[in-house]
C-alpha cells in the first residue's frame, strides 16, 4: 500500500536571495512612506526629531529583521510566525495569530489597500468613482490568480512592482535632495529640551512603525526558499537595511523641499514635493508610483499569508481543503481561494476599516511573542546547538529592545483609543472557543 506522507505534493524551493529580498522590502514599502511622514512632522514640529524618529523606527526595525531572520534560519518552512509560535508556545497562541492575521489583518489589509489602488488608478484616469468597489475586487482576484499559478508568478510580480516602488521614491528622493529650492527644516517655535525630545520621538514612533513592519512576509514562505537556512536572513537584513536608507533619505527629501512645517501640513507629501520640481505633471507621475506601491503591497498580502493558512490546515487547525497544495502548481490553492473569498466579503461590507483599527495593535502582540520564541529556541540548544545557520549577535540585547518595543506600540495603542483595543482584544479571544472547536473534530 503506497504511503500517502510519501506521496504528498510539497511546497518547491524556487525562491533565491534577489526574490526574497525584493519580498522584504516590498513587504514593508507600502503606502506608509507617502502619507506618515506628515503624521510624524505635525507630532514632532522639527526637522531634527523627525530624522531621528525614523531612525529610531529603522534601529528598531533592524532588530525585529535580526530576531525573524535568525528564526528563518532555524525553522524554514512554509507558516513563518505560526511555526515558531506552535513549537515554542502550543497551538493555541499560533492559532490565535493565524486567526488574527485571517479574520481582520491581512484579509482586512488586502481589502483595504485593493480599494487605495482602485481609489488612486481611477483618480489617475479620470474613472467613475463607482468603479472604485468593482476594480478593488478585480484586483484582488487578478492578483490571487497570479499567485495561484506558482510561486514563481507571484515573485515575478513582485520583483517588478518592488523595483517600481523604489524608482518612484529614488525620483522623489532627487526632486526633494537636488532639484527643490530648500525650505526651513528646524523647530517650529521654540526647540523642546532633552525629555521633551525624547516624548515626541516616542510619541512619533506609532506611525513610524506601522510604516515599518511587514518582514516577517519573508518568513512565510520559508519552505519556498532555495538554501533557505542562508538566504532567508541575508534577504531579511538586507531588504531591512534598504528600506531603512530609503525611508531616512525619502523624509530628508520631504524637509528640505517643504520645511517641517510644510510637511507637517501635507496630505500628500511625496505629490507636493514633486509638484514643487515638475508641477501638476510630477504630481500624477508620483500618482503612478503610489499605485505600483500598493498593487505591490496587495500581491505580497495574497502571495504570503496562505502559507500560514495552509500549516494551520495541515495541524487540523482549518479547514482541511485548505492544507491541500495544488499538484501541479504547488501552491496553497485551497486557502489563496479561501483568503480572495473573505477578502471580497470584507470590502463589500465595508466593515475592514474598522476592524484594521480595532485589531492593528494586535500585530505588533504577535511580533512580541514571535520574537519571544528565540529565547525558548536558544534554551533548547544550549547544551547541543543546533546547525541554524544564523545566530544574531547580542542576543538577548537586540531582541530584548525589539520585544519592549513591541510591547511599547501595544501600549501606546491601548492607551490612544481603550474602546478599540477592547474590541480589538475580543475579536482576537473570539479565537478561542473557535480553537477549542477544531481540537474536537
Amino acid at each position: 500500500m503506497p504511503d500517502p506522507v510519501a506521496n504528498k505534493t510539497t511546497y518547491a524551493r524556487r525562491l533565491g536571495l534577489f526574490d526574497v529580498t525584493m519580498i522584504t522590502v516590498g513587504a514593508v514599502i507600502g503606502a506608509g512612506i507617502f502619507l506618515n511622514p506628515a503624521i510624524v512632522a505635525a507630532r514632532v514640529q522639527s526637522g531634527s526629531l523627525t530624522i531621528a524618529a525614523w531612525v529610531a523606527g529603522g534601529l528598531i526595525a533592524v532588530a525585529g529583521g535580526f530576531c525573524f531572520a535568525e528564526l528563518g534560519a532555524r525553522a524554514p518552512n512554509a507558516g513563518g510566525g505560526y511555526i515558531y509560535l506552535r513549537d515554542a508556545f502550543g497551538r493555541l497562541p499560533a492559532f490565535l495569530y493565524g486567526w488574527t492575521l485571517l479574520l481582520v489583518i491581512n484579509s482586512g489589509a488586502v481589502a483595504a489597500v485593493a480599494e487605495i489602488a482602485a481609489r488612486y488608478s481611477a483618480d489617475l484616469l479620470g474613472a467613475d468613482p463607482a468603479l472604485i468597489g468593482p476594480l478593488a475586487i478585480a484586483f484582488i482576484l487578478a492578483f490571487t490568480a497570479v499567485n495561484y499559478f506558482g510561486i514563481r508568478p507571484g515573485a515575478i510580480a513582485q520583483n517588478a512592482f518592488t523595483l517600481a516602488k523604489l524608482a518612484a521614491l529614488a525620483v522623489v528622493i532627487a526632486a526633494g535632495l537636488v532639484a527643490a529650492p530648500a525650505a526651513a527644516t528646524g523647530s517650529v517655535g521654540p526647540a523642546p529640551g532633552l525629555l521633551e525630545s525624547v516624548r515626541l520621538v516616542g510619541l512619533a514612533l506609532i506611525p513610524v512603525m506601522f510604516a515599518t513592519g511587514g518582514w516577517q512576509n519573508a518568513n512565510f514562505v520559508g519552505g519556498e526558499v532555495r538554501d533557505a537556512r542562508r538566504t532567508l536572513p541575508r534577504a531579511i537584513l538586507l531588504g531591512v537595511a534598504i528600506v531603512v536608507v530609503v525611508y531616512v533619505a525619502v523624509n530628508l527629501a520631504y524637509l528640505r523641499a517643504l520645511g517641517v512645517a510644510g510637511l507637517a501640513a501635507s496630505t500628500a507629501p511625496a505629490a507636493d514635493t514633486m509638484r514643487m520640481v515638475a508641477g501638476e505633471t510630477g504630481a500624477r507621475l508620483i500618482s503612478v508610483g503610489i499605485i505600483a506601491s500598493t498593487l505591490g503591497i496587495l500581491n505580497l498580502f495574497i502571495l504570503a499569508a496562505p502559507r500560514v493558512y495552509q500549516a494551520m490546515a495541515d495541524d487540523g487547525l482549518f479547514f482541511s481543503a485548505a492544507s491541500r497544495l495544488h499538484p501541479r502548481y504547488r501552491t496553497p490553492s485551497g486557502a489563496l481561494l479561501f483568503q480572495a473569498a473573505w477578502a471580497i466579503v470584507l470590502s463589500l461590507s465595508g466593515t475592514y476599516g474598522d476592524l484594521l483599527d480595532y485589531v492593528v495593535f494586535g500585530d505588533w502582540i504577535f511580533f512580541g511573542l514571535v520574537a519571544m520564541t528565540l529565547f525558548v529556541y536558544r534554551k533548547r540548544d544550549a547544551d547541543a546547538p543546533a546547525d541554524e545557520g544564523f545566530r544574531m549577535p547580542a542576543f538577548r540585547l537586540i531582541t530584548g529592545v525589539f520585544v519592549v518595543a513591541a510591547a511599547a506600540i501595544v501600549v501606546s495603542s491601548i492607551l490612544s483609543n481603550p474602546t478599540n483595543a477592547m474590541i480589538g482584544a475580543s475579536l482576537i479571544l473570539a479565537g478561542v472557543p473557535v480553537f477549542w472547536l477544531w481540537q474536537r473534530e
